[in-house]
């Protein structure tokens, strides 16, 4: 399933659980819920900039909060626990 904007989740509660430095952590992660029919939002954010001065960003990957403890354990089965978020 595709991501999904925030809006789509009306009012759950949303919950940060990857942080991708890199587009193949991005797409990795996205390959891991897409597999599973998980539903979850990605969004840019800002990390600093670059030697250059041009802006770097993240992504960061949302899911519902009841799901984050499910989806924390498959993207680290998927061999991505170094952008899991632990709260």
């Amino acid at each position: 399933m595709p991501h999904a904007d925030p809006e789509d989740f009306g009012e759950l509660e949303l919950a940060r659980i990857f942080i991708a430095l890199t587009m193949a952590e991005a797409r990795a992660a996205e390959a891991a819920l897409d597999a599973r029919g998980i539903r979850y939002v990605v969004q840019a954010e800002p990390l600093g900039r670059t030697l250059f001065g041009q802006p770097r960003h993240l992504a960061v990957f949302y899911v519902v909060a009841d799901d984050a403890d499910t989806c924390a354990a498959l993207l680290v089965a998927s061999g991505l626990e170094p952008g899991v978020v632990k709260e």
